[in-house]
């Protein structure tokens, strides 16, 4: 297994400069793309080993990585290979996919000394399904484009449980024969998937999502904490909410488990706020107000150091008890 201290620093940016007359002169004699058969798949948390389960039933040919390489021990014994690097994966796959926490592990996994973009080249491709910022992806991109490769950008709207159902929804951009050549595995993965254009299109609008999602959350557990304040039953507050105009899946699944204080992580609160941070970053890059958004991230940042991190997000309602208290 790599280092962390190998696969930190990512050099997008000088692989894109190290790999760009390569590409020049091998462009015109890029092999026709082939039939997905062999994928790579980097990351296996609560969404990566879900999403690279279906794909392994589904017949295809996976190899996995994952930085703490323990988790890839219940892949590898319903059949995927073990990659030792990023590299390796990349190298053995058509198509590699990674999903990763944040946007340096992202970047880090893609451009590190073991990176994927050292096993890539002309007639692979790589699919980013992490959330990161636009800047990130587009580094990212850069530098798998720059070997000959495609790239795509397909941040996922979804936890756990579509991941293991799969019914995710895939938010793509960048290469357009890469997604099309991808359709079949999104389909084992997810409900739905868009093809939204250039690279950055994919992270804006999972950004915007992720946003809605978040500022929604920290509202609905204000809502109980105000009608718990003022001696209201909370079922029937949940009762109320489910039959009038506000009424929603998210609300209908999380409300029961905040009442009970059950906050087994579905959708972690550490990036749920990641999420709300990154936003905010592309509100003020666009000179765009967001106070509903920059104030339910003071939330989760307070839930954060409440020892909620790895909670699930509706855990932003311990930041509200506490004030209580």
């Amino acid at each position: 297994m790599a280092s962390a201290a190998r696969l930190s620093n990512a050099p997008c940016a000088r692989s894109v400069r190290r790999r760009v007359v390569r590409v020049t002169a091998s462009a015109a004699s890029e092999p026709p793309k082939q039939p997905l058969k062999s994928v790579g798949f980097l990351g296996l948390g609560i969404m990566g080993a879900p999403m690279a389960s279906r794909l392994i039933n589904a017949g295809y040919e996976v190899t996995v990585w994952n930085r703490s390489p323990e988790k890839c021990g219940p892949l590898a014994v319903v059949g995927a290979m073990v990659a030792s690097t990023p590299r390796e994966a990349a190298s053995k796959s058509d198509v590699t996919f990674a999903m990763m926490a944040d946007p340096v592990a992202a970047e880090a996994v893609a451009c590190g000394e073991e990176g994927v973009v050292h096993g890539m080249g002309p007639g692979k491709g790589y699919v980013d399904v992490s959330t990161v910022d636009v800047q990130t992806s587009t580094r990212i991109g850069d530098a798998i484009r720059a070997t000959g490769a495609e790239f795509l950008e397909a941040p996922v709207s979804g936890s756990k449980g579509p991941a293991e159902t799969g019914q995710l929804i895939f938010l793509t951009a960048g290469d357009e024969a890469l997604y099309h050549r991808c359709a079949a595995a999104f389909d084992e993965m997810g409900k739905a998937k868009l093809f939204l254009g250039e690279v950055g299109q994919g992270a804006k609008m999972k950004l915007v999502v992720n946003m809605i999602m978040g500022s929604m959350m920290a509202a609905f557990a204000e809502g109980l904490s105000l009608g718990d304040a003022a001696g209201l039953d909370p079922k029937a507050i949940l009762d109320v909410v489910s039959l009038g105009a506000i009424s929603s899946p998210m609300f209908t699944l999380k409300g029961p488990l905040m009442l009970e204080e059950k906050f087994d992580p579905a959708f972690p609160l550490k990036h749920q706020q990641k999420d709300m941070r990154l936003a905010i970053a592309l509100a003020d890059e666009l000179s765009q107000p967001m106070p509903v958004a920059a104030s339910a991230n003071e939330l989760y940042k307070q839930a954060r150091a409440l020892g909620m991190a790895d909670k699930d997000f509706c855990a932003v309602l311990a930041a509200l008890q506490s004030d209580q208290a």
